[in-house]
């Protein structure tokens, strides 16, 4: 196989990544600004368990926990607490301790209902079933170096939301996270954290007429196929 055809695979994967945790674990999942129809729902589930090693019951927990505590003493990863560089690139050990913590999830998650993949626990396996996909599409050697630049490009990008739009970037409203509009472009949406903190339960993140969220018009066609129904929109600026 071409490595310019693995390189795009594995770019096409990554963006299904950051799409299905924006949509499906952060706005539908944990903010229910939308709901995705079940089978929707089932199979964004076994790509972050299989690509990401995502259990959606942790990551919603600590991810509200993040709100609830926002940037003050109790926040997973704030890097108002612990630092811009060590939650930039230690984003995934900080996330890794509260996602453990049993407590954390039970408080946070008392909705949560589990489904099937969840049931099954298999799938739920760390890492190994994303590589384990990557090395039966494009063998051992360039397998593994294009599951690592996957898992590595998209903790990064992850990373990058809880600390750096914690830190640069510009507000339109008066809490600490703040806007990038260039991670935005990468993330889903996911860099208009400023405006998500104002309207956590919004589906869509742009509020200026001049801000993208790449993942709302894939939202929006969702719903006019009846594949999601959302619930909440914060309203445009002028």
């Amino acid at each position: 196989m071409s490595i310019y055809l693995v390189a795009l695979i594995t770019l096409a994967i990554l963006q299904i990544s950051v799409l299905w945790t924006t949509i499906y674990l952060h706005r539908g999942l944990t903010h229910k600004g939308l709901e995705l129809h079940p089978a929707l729902a089932l199979l964004a589930h076994l790509h972050v368990a299989v690509f990401l090693g995502i259990a959606p019951r942790e990551w919603v927990a600590v991810h509200r926990k993040h709100h609830h505590f926002s940037d003050q003493e109790g926040d997973p990863h704030s890097p108002r607490i612990y630092g811009l560089w060590q939650v930039l690139f230690g984003n995934v050990f900080y996330y890794g301790r509260e996602a453990a913590n049993k407590a954390t999830v039970e408080k946070y998650t008392p909705d949560y209902k589990p489904d099937i993949i969840d049931k099954a626990r298999i799938l739920h396996s760390g890492l190994i079933w994303g590589s384990i996909t990557f090395v039966a599409m494009f063998g051992w050697k360039v397998g593994l170096a294009a599951f690592a630049f996957h898992a590595v490009a998209y903790i990064l990008l992850n990373s990058a939301i809880n600390s750096v739009c914690h830190i640069v970037g510009y507000r339109n409203f008066n809490n600490l996270a703040t806007n990038l509009q260039v991670l935005a472009l990468f993330t889903g949406g996911e860099g208009l954290h400023n405006n998500h903190h104002e309207y956590p339960t919004s589906a869509r993140f742009a509020v200026l007429r001049s801000e993208v969220d790449p993942a709302w018009p894939l939202i929006w066609m969702l719903e006019r196929f009846r594949l999601a129904r959302i619930n909440r929109v914060a309203l445009a600026k002028a």
